[in-house]
């Protein structure tokens, strides 16, 4: 069975006891430290090995401490996802039932919001603390469709002795991410769970595209609120004089006047009316409108008034990553993407600068995909021009940069296939360090 790697199709196609066998002795194999029958799936293999350096005990149980009723409602009421549960429900709850399953909604951090489906299936999961207010991300729960997609930002399947935890054995999930259009930024997981003898390799897709409906539906609501905006921002940008932007609570423009269009404004997490140093249009007047901001460059101001001097490159941890600019006139932080993330990280390593070329081979193994990185450099410096310098990329050498990784190197960017990541989890520790 060692000629070929495993995978789900492969599973489904054999006799459901054989199926479980090979998993309990690729698992057992793996964990003890010895070569298994069979590698184990690589999203598996790498969920399996951030376990034992957590050192989380697969003979431990699945059992977590409930939120507070309150706290769980406070979280349902303001999470964005709960704008689609709907959406949700409608394309995998009577699915879920009829497979004897049930969807699971968790929120960002793996909390479990919502639950519907088989009534048998349901009460079978308290058994195991699948219910509303539980924690399954990967440090509670180990290994588990909700937790490793939460972990590497994709949609994932675990089956049977696949979970880390042996008291999950009996149970098959699949799991895909959820994400706020407006800025990739993760919005929580949808799950199909249920007994082992559910599983089919079908269910990761279906899961997969509920989550993309989903995502579209947030999408279509966010341009409603975007057109409703510019239908108010438009006759008072008429009467304003200079540059000025209408943006919505997130920074999205709806009209602009006096200057080059932008798809989006960089805003302080905490903003209101006043004057506020933004770094694409330097110092600004701010005023409300409804559903956004009305922003006025402020051309008087001296173009010094707002540099900055300090970044801070937050990729410590698992799953939300930022960038922090700090300059005399305030400071202000955006949520990175994925692949910003990875960039911003080679360029932090890399005092000298980057060229497109190198970037290519550093993020993709590949130096001839200059035009990706150069369309992603241009996105992320729309809202960090004034601390990255190119030909070649790099950090200004008068911004001091502050790079924040996990303790434990593996642990770096888990979702990333970059080279130069992938090179960094397994290097060797510095003498000395």
């Amino acid at each position: 069975m060692n000629e070929s790697a495993l995978d789900l199709r492969r599973l489904a196609a054999m006799d459901a006891a054989q199926a479980t066998r090979l998993l309990h002795r690729v698992r057992e194999a793996t964990l003890a430290g010895r070569r298994p029958p069979i590698a184990p799936r690589p999203v598996i293999d790498a969920s399996w090995r951030r376990m034992s350096r957590l050192g989380l005990d697969p003979d431990q149980s699945s059992a977590s401490e409930l939120l507070r009723r309150d706290e769980l409602e406070e979280r349902r009421r303001t999470t964005v996802i709960g704008e689609v549960m709907r959406t949700l429900s409608a394309g995998l709850s009577g699915i879920a039932d009829a497979s004897m399953q049930i969807m699971v909604v968790t929120d960002e951090h793996g909390r479990v919001l919502w639950r519907e489906g088989n009534l048998s299936v349901l009460r079978k999961a308290h058994g195991i603390c699948l219910e509303e207010g539980a924690a399954w991300s990967e440090s509670s729960t180990g290994t588990n469709a909700v937790g490793t997609a939460l972990a590497v930002r994709r949609a994932v399947q675990v089956h049977s002795a696949e979970h880390y935890l042996q008291t999950l054995h009996n149970w098959t999930c699949a799991a895909a991410p959820v994400h706020d259009p407006r800025d990739q930024r993760l919005l929580g997981i949808v799950d199909v769970s249920g007994p082992a003898s559910s599983f089919h390799p079908a269910t990761l897709a279906l899961v997969g595209s509920v989550a993309q409906l989903a995502e579209a539906e947030l999408r279509e609501r966010h341009l409603r609120s975007i057109e409703r905006l510019r239908a108010v921002a438009a006759p008072i940008l008429c009467r304003v004089g200079g540059r000025a932007i209408a943006v919505d609570a997130h920074g999205w423009t709806a009209a602009v006047t006096g200057m080059a269009p932008v798809d989006r404004v960089a805003l302080p997490k905490s903003i209101g009316a006043g004057r506020v140093w933004l770094p694409s249009l330097g110092m600004c007047a701010v005023e409300p409108l409804p559903g956004g901001w009305l922003l006025r460059a402020d051309e008087d101001a001296p173009a010094e008034a707002g540099a900055a001097s300090r970044v801070v490159l937050d990729l410590s941890r698992p799953r939300r990553w930022t960038v922090a600019v700090s300059g005399a006139a305030g400071s202000w932080t955006q949520e990175l993407s994925p692949r910003h993330a990875e960039l911003l990280w080679v360029l932090a390593r890399s005092p000298q600068g980057r060229t497109a070329a190198e970037l290519a081979e550093d993020v993709f193994g590949d130096r001839t995909r200059t035009v990706t990185v150069r369309a992603e450099m241009s996105r992320i410096r729309r809202n960090l021009a004034s601390v990255l310098a190119h030909r070649p990329y790099r950090f200004r050498e008068e911004v001091e940069v502050d790079l924040r990784v996990p303790a434990d190197p593996g642990d770096l960017l888990p979702h990333s296939a970059a080279p130069a990541v992938r090179a960094a989890r397994t290097a060797p520790p510095a003498p000395g360090a």
